[in-house]
């Protein structure tokens, strides 16, 4: 499933299911000072298991901490979030034409046995759905950095959400069709689009009949102990390598890895070339 990154060819390769992958980040990352305070600053000042933050509210949140504190997290992220944003523009002009940029978090704990719930877990295969709104279809387009300096991130993979689609939809409960909004429901949506600028966690309020069936299926993943159990795919993410891919359409779990910066973005659906989620879930595919 991983697609070489100097071989050209991202956007088809991340609709078709792979991961584009960097062996060295592509972009420069924050100096070695900058690193250190990610890594070991922050840690008594956590309020939450990721500090982000929102770009287009240019917000912090995940800390509580001192305002000097506070100031440079929000510096060292901000300026991540533009040199992402600004290589992906560059490297995918059509695929990220209008997209929407969301989160650039820092993640600092340890993923192994953390003993989260199995809905919120990253330990657990799923695609991601409901943890950044509703999409309505369109895709989530995730960029990793490992930040550890001497330890690999490591994930496991079943496989596309193609595959696992027609594999196991309808033991999960996910059918196919009927995933246009009722009227009362798409002027919620619309309302709520003008306020998220502002108020970045409005969007968890949104919703529409395909993120539901979406999220039906993540849970149901996380929930399947058989679906857990291998086989699956490994890989493993060295030190200061970079990795993208569409996390709604790759199944994937983080099992062993600590500090990683994570930018995230959604890419309209009218920029898809092949059949999407979406496509697949309408029946349209």
């Amino acid at each position: 499933m991983l697609h070489d990154a100097a071989s050209g060819g991202w956007a088809e390769a991340l609709e078709r299911g792979h991961i584009v992958h960097f062996p060295e980040c592509p972009l420069p990352l924050p100096g070695a000072d900058d690193q250190q305070f990610l890594r070991a600053g922050l840690s008594p000042h956590l309020r939450s298991k990721n500090v982000s933050f929102y770009p287009d509210a240019g917000k912090l949140t995940g800390l509580q901490a001192p305002a000097p504190v506070l100031a440079r997290a929000h510096r060292i992220l901000e300026t991540h979030s533009a040199r992402v944003r600004e290589f992906l523009q560059r490297g995918m002009p059509d695929f990220t034409r209008g997209w929407t940029p969301g989160t650039s978090s820092f993640r600092p704990i340890e993923e192994q046995g953390r003993g989260l719930s199995a809905h919120a877990s990253n330990e657990l295969i799923h695609v991601d759905a409901g943890a950044y709104g509703a999409t309505h279809g369109d895709r989530i387009l995730r960029f990793f950095v490992n930040l550890n300096p001497s330890r690999e991130r490591v994930w496991i993979s079943k496989g596309p959400f193609d595959e696992l689609f027609r594999r196991h939809g309808e033991e999960a409960g996910v059918r196919t069709g009927g995933l246009e909004p009722a009227l009362p429901e798409r002027a919620v949506s619309g309302a709520l689009a003008l306020v998220k600028r502002a108020l970045p966690m409005a969007r968890v309020i949104d919703s529409s009949p395909y993120d539901r069936r979406m999220r039906r299926f993540h849970n149901w993943m996380k929930d399947t102990p058989s679906f857990q159990a291998p086989p699956h795919q490994r890989f493993s993410f060295a030190p200061y390598s970079a990795w993208m891919v569409l996390t709604d359409g790759v199944s994937h779990a983080c099992i062993a890895g600590q500090h990683a910066l994570v930018d995230t973005f959604l890419v309209p659906l009218r920029n898809c070339r092949l059949p999407a989620p979406w496509h697949l879930l309408s029946g349209a595919a």
